[in-house]
């Protein structure tokens, strides 16, 4: 293969096809017509004497090459996007860009707030455009449509870049006037009623199953290994809920750390350390390849960074 005599555009092709995993779907994000694109992927099969995508039963399937072939071309494009950026240095104090950011509801109570309060004196007319993870999917923040996903991940796209904001851990929060308030054990814990708060993933949920112990997360996952199981009266995916349930005094929440501090005091809470392990999770941010150099994405990453320090 002579690159010589390679007409670049067909990897621009090559990676919106893995992406969108449709020829109409990728036609319609380059502008081209269905018959374009589909004779671009013809050559793409030529140029690689190889198939690329198969019609299965689950839609058209990259194959071993194409899966091998994606993350390399990303990172060379996005190579290319970093060179054809203006040199000059982004201005956030005068920039009217809108940032799309991708939360977890964990995130949104903690992290965004002081986010917020930081742009509002260092980049007054920047919008921030805050999303659910029911409202973006990985191929979304693969595309560079949604600037960054704050979430505690499970798995990710491998061309994806990450970095951990921060590590929390799990603390249980009662009404002073609960009857284990004092003696807060084992026994007592598995004697209560519990309040469920979501452990959120990218995907509209389709609501909880009670006894699918191993799709509740990491507290009743830690549970389960001690041969035990706890009674949960409320689920909610929604981390300001819990506080406020918690006042009935019949009712506990285990819930991050972060969280809990700042509820506690406000609803006069107790804050009681777990009577069993429960391990830490880290708070991630995750980015696509393609905003990987670019000045503005820069600046809010270092921006969202430092903000985590200090929360």
């Amino acid at each position: 293969m002579n690159i010589d005599r390679t007409d670049l555009n067909l990897l621009v092709y090559l990676d919106v096809l893995l992406r969108e995993g449709s020829v109409t779907k990728a036609a319609q994000q380059l502008g081209i017509t269905q018959p374009a694109m589909s004779n671009g992927l013809r050559r793409l099969r030529d140029l690689f004497n190889d198939p690329l995508l198969v019609r299965t039963s689950d839609g058209m399937t990259p194959t071993e090459r194409a899966q091998e072939l994606q993350p390399v071309i990303r990172k060379a494009l996005g190579e290319i996007e970093m060179a054809l950026q203006p040199l000059a240095e982004f201005n956030a104090k005068l920039s009217h860009r809108v940032f799309r950011i991708m939360v977890s509801d964990y995130a949104e109570s903690t992290l965004v707030p002081e986010l917020v309060k930081r742009l509002r004196t260092e980049a007054p007319d920047i919008i921030l455009d805050v999303l659910t993870p029911s409202d973006v999917t990985f191929k979304d923040v693969e595309a560079g449509k949604v600037d960054m996903a704050i979430n505690r991940f499970d798995d990710m796209p491998q061309s994806f870049h990450q970095m951990t904001l921060w590590e929390d851990d799990f603390v249980c929060l009662v009404n002073p006037s609960h009857p284990s308030s004092g003696q807060f054990d084992l026994n007592a814990y598995l004697a209560s009623k519990h309040i469920w708060v979501s452990k959120t993933g990218m995907g509209a949920g389709v609501g909880i199953d009670p006894e699918k112990v191993v799709r509740l997360g990491w507290v009743d996952n830690a549970l389960s290994k001690l041969g035990h199981k706890r009674k949960i009266s409320v689920f909610t995916r929604h981390y300001q809920m819990p506080a406020l349930l918690a006042l009935n005094n019949d009712l506990v929440a285990t819930l991050p750390r972060k969280v809990a501090d700042m509820q506690a005091e406000s609803a006069r809470l107790l804050v009681k350390e777990p009577p069993f392990p429960i391990p830490p999770f880290e708070l991630k941010m995750a980015w696509s390849p393609l905003v990987q150099h670019h000045q503005a994405h820069r600046w809010l990453r270092r921006t969202i960074v430092d903000v985590a320090q200090h929360c």
